[in-house]
């Protein structure tokens, strides 16, 4: 892509404003100014920008997109593809893990060829985890049958989604089409861009919205979608979509054409710089290809014919163009941010190759090397490494390796990092001795007799200093809170969130017994899985544990919503462990995105106080409710401000674990960065919370509820009102124009109030 200053001020040509911005706010202004008319979305790092500006967008009335939040990933493409199926104009964003779990959704969108847009973000695949940037989801995409543009700068990515649309649309395609760029690369590295001033010139060159080909528009005329195809029709079916597929390439020339008329910026299908007289080349994807041509330029006055290639269309492959690129180059390196394991090479390595071989003259020595995974930055002096290793192939000055990483580098065991404290135990460290657990033989409840709190705090803490939480964070200290109930070991898995993040980052760790780490989709069961294999193990003889070691799960930062379905498949087959969420309302990890925790009308980057809307616009999601209706053993609530209760809960939920089946538990915890709170008022604030009756206290046992803290019956209630105020993310709630959503949310929280005051005088209920 290149654009002259001048050519902006061509007579005729559509004012553009310039500006300074990233990509992701460059995808958002792009999907604002088409308007379409559905986002299904679920936050992810670091692709979450995306719907967090269009949600600032809508509350100023910039556009009319329908802001869809979804569970997880899987569940927004299902969104997605559930609106284009009704010919609606569809957009959506996301990057990695959360690209792998909507994956199974694709190749059904491309198959069925509805279009909508997806801006993906590229970024490392888990695991081990890294949020930083690299194409590992990205070669994922390859093989679902959707049409993938790859944008190097953010003035590509308004400009690429622009004209993503419009391919999408074009009647000789009807695909999706991903725009892939680099996550915090391009997503959020601010660069001079421009944009047109009047969206309703973007909205005249993708055209309106087609309706020629068939979608649920019309319940008058019907139509089936999706219909089960055997084998020959689905071999048809397949060869219509691969025709379409290949269109997409003239497509892509023919509307860019058209975009350069009116924006004077020109999208080839490769990007060439000095390739013209090129002895040696590198092959490069994204933001990798922008800092190498300031060497090209250095190379070029050292008298080397060095020049680089960079497509801005890799599916369909431009096979056709990149053999004439390549037709006089000596010697090419392709260097890619992902692996192929076990291929001799990754992805576009073989495809470069594979097109080099329909020219039978072509003579081209084709290296391949791996580099800057998770995000590792790639510098000039790394681009004049690569082009070395060509300029070595070329020359025959040594043997060089055809495929290889670069950047990589062995350890060194001199420098192994030693333990800073010695292990602990249950036996030695964690059993006191001075919590009584017994079952009522009469009534079959368990009882808890807790001793004062000074006895307890010569048990050791379970996390060690040094973690990074924020200051005032109420997660940890609400873990280690419940982690006076339990004695003995544990073996503890942490679902991605906040609590994961701050206590684990290699090569650290601030956990002192086992702790392994999943995905939020799949904590409960994998933690099942743990279980059930030291159980099988133990059973046959090859491995001994300690009878009273607890199998505990802990979520939160939204975790419930993306997890909920693996929650209650494990609370179903009933395993002898414990789920335990943290709530802290909302996708904290992420930068505060609403989650299904939010309570209504709470603000969150995806919530946002504006013009048009004033929070969070339905009510929270009651897990601890849900769980319990799965009929499990033992399900209760807990709070740091009332210590004893939660200790006594965590007494119980270690009874229960390790002799009836599954517990669930729900701890409300203070975020004071993203509540908007002073970091001292943590327990105030989540006392006011049990308090006004927002987060009741209370268990579950064997289905009978029981209260466990009564403000009513304490006369220390308190109106909703006086929880509010301490937060500045609810305080728009007090304001006289919201009176109706107060009272709205008031009234949910005394129903759902009063609902649990009758469970716990009627135990039938």
């Amino acid at each position: 892509m290149s654009i002259l200053e001048n050519d902006l001020l061509i007579k005729n040509r559509p004012v553009q404003i310039t500006t300074f911005e990233s990509g992701n706010e460059m995808a958002a202004m792009a999907a604002a100014q088409i308007n379409y008319h559905i986002m299904g979305y679920f936050p992810i790092t670091p692709s979450t920008e995306v719907a967090q500006y269009l949600d600032q967008m809508k509350t100023r009335g910039e556009h009319d997109i329908q802001l869809i939040p979804a569970d997880g990933e899987h569940g927004s493409a299902g969104i997605c593809y559930g609106a284009a199926a009704t010919g609606a104009r569809v957009i959506n964003a996301t990057s990695a893990n959360g690209f792998m779990y909507m994956l199974e959704q694709l190749p059904v969108q491309s198959g069925t060829r509805f279009p909508m847009v997806l801006n993906l973000v590229t970024r490392a695949i888990s695991g081990p985890l890294d949020i930083r940037g690299d194409h590992s989801d990205l070669y994922f995409a390859l093989n679902t049958g959707w049409v993938i543009l790859t944008a190097r700068t953010p003035q590509a990515v308004y400009d690429m989604n622009i004209l993503a649309l419009k391919i999408a649309e074009h009647s000789k395609v009807r695909l999706p089409v991903i725009v892939a760029y680099d996550g915090f690369f391009t997503s959020h590295q601010k660069r001079k861009v421009h944009y047109f001033q009047d969206k309703e010139v973007v909205q005249r060159f993708v055209g309106p919205c087609p309706t020629e080909y068939p979608a649920i528009r019309n319940p008058k005329q019907p139509v089936t979608i999706g219909a089960h195809m055997n084998g020959d029709d689905l071999l048809n079916n397949h060869f219509q979509q691969s025709e379409a597929i290949y269109r997409a390439k003239d497509v892509f020339i023919e509307v860019s054409k058209e975009f350069e008329k009116i924006a004077g910026r020109h999208y080839p299908l490769l990007d060439l710089y000095r390739m013209d007289d090129a002895d040696v080349a590198l092959f490069l994807l994204n933001s990798a290809a922008e800092t190498a041509k300031d060497v090209v330029d250095q190379l070029r006055e050292k008298g080397i014919k060095a020049g680089v290639i960079s497509p801005n269309l890799i599916r369909p492959f431009p096979a056709e163009e990149i053999r004439k690129a390549l037709r006089n180059v000596k010697a090419l390196l392709v260097g890619e941010r992902a692996d192929s394991y076990g291929g001799h090479g990754p992805n576009i390595t073989h495809e470069v190759k594979s097109a080099l071989q329909e020219d039978k003259s072509n003579k081209t020595i084709v290296l391949s090397r791996v580099f800057g995974l998770g995000g590792k930055d790639f510098y000039a002096d790394d681009a004049e490494n690569l082009f070395n290793f060509a300029i070595e192939a070329m020359n025959q000055s040594k043997t060089v390796k055809t495929f290889d990483y670069y950047g990589h580098y062995p350890g060194e065991v001199d420098k192994k990092l030693q333990p800073l404290m010695e292990p602990q135990f249950g036996e030695d460290d964690f059993n006191t001795g001075s919590i009584e657990v017994n079952q009522d033989e009469e009534t079959q409840t368990i009882k808890v007799k807790v001793p004062p709190l000074r006895t307890l705090t010569a048990k050791p803490k379970r996390f060690a200093p040094g973690h990074g939480a924020c200051p005032g964070c109420g997660i940890l200290s609400g873990l280690e809170l419940f982690f006076k109930g339990i004695e003995g070991d544990i073996v503890v898995l942490f679902q991605t969130g906040c609590a994961y993040v701050v206590t684990t980052a290699y090569p650290h760790t601030s956990h002192k017994q086992t702790m392994m780490h999943n995905l939020f989709q799949n904590g409960p069961a994998t933690l099942s899985g743990t279980l059930e294999a030291f159980l099988e193990l133990q059973k046959r003889g090859e491995i001994e544990i300690a009878d009273n070691t607890t199998f505990v799960m802990v979520t939160g930062d939204g975790g419930m919503d993306i997890g909920m379905g693996s929650a209650i498949g494990t609370a179903l087959r009933n395993h002898h462990l414990i789920m335990l969420e943290y709530d802290n309302e909302g996708y904290m990890n992420t930068g505060s995105q609403m989650s299904y925790s939010t309570p209504i009308g709470h603000m969150t980057s995806t919530s946002n106080i504006g013009r048009t809307q004033k929070g969070k616009g339905f009510h929270h999601k009651d897990t601890a409710q849900i769980m319990a209706a799965t009929n499990i053993p033992y399900v209760f609530t807990g709070a740091e401000a009332f210590p004893l209760d939660l200790i006594k809960k965590g007494a119980k939920a270690q009874w229960y674990a390790q002799n009836v089946g599954t517990v669930y538990g729900k701890i409300l915890v203070n975020c004071p960065l993203n509540w908007k709170t002073d970091d001292k008022f943590g327990s105030k604030i989540v006392e006011a919370a049990v308090q006004s009756c927002f987060f009741p206290l209370y268990e579950v046992e064997n289905g009978i509820t029981t209260i466990t803290y009564n403000p009513e019956e304490k006369n220390k209630k308190i109106p909703l009102t006086e929880w509010l105020k301490y937060m500045g993310k609810t305080k728009h709630l007090l304001k006289d124009e919201n009176t109706e959503m107060l009272k709205d949310f008031d009234q949910e929280v005394e129903k759902r109030w009063t609902k649990l005051k009758m469970k716990h005088e009627h135990p039938l209920l």
